[in-house]
């Protein structure tokens, strides 16, 4: 089943349940996958798609926490973090810092950085070779941390 289709089932499972919060993520990702449909008239959106619009959503539910924890608003940043912890049931596991570091060595083996100038080509060989696998911040701190040293 496609994660368009397992979203719509869980947003009938959450309507019976009356389950508020889970309905409301589940719409928000499906009115994603609706306008990314609407922009060339589609009637599906591959899962690779489907994917790439659960991260944008996950990195702005990221910024929000940061940005109601700085102001003190514990409360708005705990629903944040319950509607990121639903968005992360449809998103594959990211590599950690141990695969990510590897990949990072590998890009830089590649593509013949030698000085953190040369961050744009490591940085686009990664996402090149890595796309959706791999936190694009964790592997330009890491790829910066070994191009300057």
């Amino acid at each position: 089943m496609s994660i368009v289709e397992t979203v719509s089932t869980q947003m009938k499972e959450a309507m019976r349940a009356k389950d508020k919060l889970r309905l409301s993520v589940l719409r928000s990702m499906r009115t994603a996958f609706l306008n990314e449909m609407k922009k060339d008239n589609s009637e599906k959106v591959s899962d690779e798609v489907c994917i790439s619009l659960l991260r944008k959503l996950e990195k702005q539910r990221k910024e929000s926490i940061e940005a109601f924890e700085k102001a003190g608003r514990e409360e708005q940043a705990a629903a944040e973090r319950a509607e990121q912890s639903i968005l992360q049931e449809f998103l594959p596991q990211l590599a950690d810092e141990e695969q990510t570091r590897a990949w990072v060595q590998e890009a830089i083996a590649s593509s013949g950085a030698e000085q953190p100038g040369d961050m744009g080509r490591v940085m686009g060989a990664m996402m090149k070779a890595h796309k959706g696998e791999i936190d694009g911040t964790l592997a330009k701190n890491i790829a910066a941390e070994i191009l300057s040293s």
